[in-house]
């Protein structure tokens, strides 16, 4: 096999860098004011203390929660090698209670080397879990449970949750439970006696900030310099990422992005795009992989659909434009024919079809969404006669037909005036 040359390798390495958790989420949990830090101060002070505790990990999908909790739950099993254990249970999955029990006790089962039955009861695994809750407390062992999709637990009788916060009000337990919710509002949707034994602790995980952007962008892009790379090309690169971060059009670029996505994991992707698209001749990034890679996460499905159009559609879609600048609202398929002759004797178009074929036209731009009825009343009504409307707005269909490979130009000029 025939030597990696240094833009293949740069590009491995950032796109290892980019799906690696750990590695990405590192720089941002340095502050002492990071979820990180205070995730991480809660549940070793549980542990050390020998106290039970609770608490709710809260924000948008994509935000970091599930990494930033993998994150210090590793740490903990380093420091605490033998005080802890980790339970998991996705709501998706486990929100049935008797399936929840049964997974508890099964991953119990496999942490302490224990034969594990499948035939169990709701309460012979009940009666386990309490009881390995009180020999992990007397043995001084924490029994992390981490809840993902919380708020799926909160549902219906809660006698999961009632079971493990009840049992940690016991002064022999030692426990742990971490939710983690999409949902802000996740512990209001506890009942009473659930809630009473809550400890009400939520870490809020919202979008970086400009400069945890910044660093997270050096950290993610820059080569090291003590590594295989030749020392030319890395100080290269390294002064390349430096000139695009401080250029006010990338700047611009990543506002834009922002605008729409303002998760870490969103972010994330984008970088992952941009760097795909990496030229290998040069080795380097530019501010176009970039642009390009902004374009590619902001699909829009609507000018795509324009894009997709025949010609006899896009007649129609300007004629119904038309017929909206004319302030008539209500308008059916037999109006827009009306609109469609009407351009065609005043500018003797050679695009002029029969009217069966352009109601197919017209029902494949209802299935695409382009366009729909007005209302579900009047379906004994035949399709020609039911009132339509457009789904997309003027400058959508302005760009989509500026950017369509077959476009008339004479439409272009109908749809201006």
């Amino acid at each position: 096999m025939g030597k990696e040359i240094p833009a293949e390798k740069s590009l491995n390495l950032i796109r290892g860098r980019l799906c690696d958790p750990s590695f990405i989420f590192r720089p941002l949990s340095a502050s002492s004011d990071s979820n990180y830090s205070k995730l991480k101060f809660i549940v070793s002070t549980s542990i050390t203390e020998g106290c039970n505790n609770s608490i709710l990990l809260l924000g948008p999908r994509g935000s970091g929660k599930a990494a930033v909790l993998d994150l210090v739950v590793g740490d903990l099993l380093e420091q605490f090698p033998d005080s802890v254990s980790v339970i998991r249970l996705n709501g998706l999955l486990h929100s049935d209670d008797n399936c929840a029990f049964k997974e508890i006790a099964r991953q119990l089962c496999m942490e302490h080397h224990l034969l594990f039955s499948k035939m169990a009861s709701f309460d012979e695994n009940s009666h386990f879990i309490i009881a390995m809750l009180r020999e992990c407390g007397l043995a001084h062992k924490t029994i992390i449970f981490v809840l993902d999709e919380f708020d799926m637990f909160a549902q219906g009788k809660q006698r999961l949750l009632y079971s493990l916060l009840d049992a940690m009000q016991s002064v022999t337990s030692q426990a742990v439970v971490i939710g983690i919710s999409s949902r802000l509002d996740a512990d209001q949707l506890l009942e009473k006696r659930v809630r009473s034994r809550f400890s009400h602790r939520k870490i809020l995980f919202l979008p970086p900030s400009r400069d945890e952007l910044d660093g997270l962008l050096e950290h993610l892009l820059s080569l090291p310099a003590d590594s295989s790379f030749p020392s030319g090309y890395v100080s290269r690169f390294n002064d390349k990422i430096k000139n695009i971060t401080s250029d006010r059009r990338f700047k611009d670029i990543l506002k834009t992005f922002f605008n729409a996505h303002s998760t870490v994991n969103s972010f994330l992707k984008f970088i992952f795009c941009a760097v795909s698209l990496m030229n290998l001749e040069s080795g380097l990034l530019s501010l176009e992989n970039f642009k390009a890679a902004l374009s590619r996460m902001q699909r829009q499905p609507k000018l795509e659909a324009v894009r997709d159009c025949s010609v006899l559609e896009l007649y129609l879609l300007v004629c119904m434009r038309r017929l909206e600048v004319k302030e008539q609202n209500s308008y059916n398929f037999i109006s827009v024919m009306k609109e469609y002759k009407a351009i065609h004797d005043s500018f003797q178009t050679s695009d002029y079809y029969a009217q069966n074929v352009c109601i197919r036209g017209f029902e494949h731009l209802r299935e695409r969404q382009v366009i729909c009825y007005t209302e579900n009343r009047g379906q004994s009504q035949t399709g020609e006669y039911r009132p339509m409307k457009l789904l997309i707005s003027a400058s959508e269909l302005h760009q989509g037909m500026r950017s369509h490979a077959c476009c008339p130009a004479i439409l272009l000029k109908l749809l201006d005036h």
